[in-house]
């Protein structure tokens, strides 16, 4: 199971990039970045308090190796993007990641999370070790919409971020059950779904980035994390409102 594991996380980093000569390279489809769904505590955070904390629940994926790994890796971006986003809003991102959780796994953490943390939002990535592990598909929806109304119930956003895509392990491992559940669980409690694993086929089927090569390319996966960083950004603004109100100061 480990070496499976490996592999998996391997096909992510691996391999060099080729880039959109004429765009962005971090441009996505609107329909994969935005939905109706709406981040109120965030808007209020940005407006009325101009202080806005956001913690990352996740596991490997969300981390990058390295000395500044965790500068480069999406928390971070997200961080940085926010911040040129909002001037004048105090923004922290913190990511509490650990390799090889399952969603049970950080849900057991969930209450101590809220009650030390008490963000305004917080993003949930997950699924990955669950598909690798073979956990019953029912019971991981199960667990993330449990999860997603404690976290609401105590006044928190709450953005779902599902598995990253490879083509070199997408015939290995069996992850649509996961990225349809969270859709699902997404939908059903009205919060917005950042479809990473969408996202990144959009980009591997345009040529911005070869995720199919064999080769280990930390830069790549640098700039991979930087474009998720950034969108996911945008996808709160959107869903909190902010895009027409961000760059005001408060009266």
């Amino acid at each position: 199971m480990k070496a499976l594991i490996a592999v998996y996380l391997a096909g992510l980093l691996s391999a060099g990039a080729v880039f959109a000569q004429d765009a962005d390279i971090c441009d996505a489809p609107h329909y994969l970045l935005f939905s109706d769904a709406e981040l109120n505590r965030v808007n209020v955070a940005v407006t009325k308090n101009r202080k806005l904390d956001i913690v990352v629940m996740g596991t490997g994926s969300s981390l990058l190796g390295g000395g500044d790994g965790p500068g480069k890796s999406y928390p971070a971006r997200l961080e940085a993007a926010l911040q040129k986003r909002l001037p004048g809003v105090a923004v922290k991102v913190k990511a509490l990641v650990k390799p090889r959780q399952t969603t049970e796994d950080m849900a057991q953490l969930l209450d101590k999370m809220l009650e030390e943390e008490k963000p305004d939002l917080l993003v949930w990535q997950g699924g990955t070790v669950d598909a690798i592990r073979g956990v019953d598909p029912d019971r991981f929806r199960a667990i993330l919409d449990e999860s997603v109304n404690t976290v609401r119930a105590v006044g928190s956003d709450v953005v779902l971020m599902n598995m990253q895509y490879s083509p070199r392990t997408e015939t290995l491992i069996a992850v649509s059950p996961f990225a349809d559940n969270m859709r699902w669980v997404a939908h059903h409690r009205g919060v917005p779904l950042f479809d990473r694993l969408a996202v990144m086929r959009h980009w591997s089927d345009l040529g911005t980035f070869d995720l199919s090569a064999g080769a280990r390319d930390f830069a790549m996966a640098q700039r991979v994390h930087d474009c998720i960083g950034r969108a996911l950004a945008a996808l709160i603004l959107d869903a909190a409102r902010l895009n027409s109100v961000h760059s005001k100061a408060p009266q």
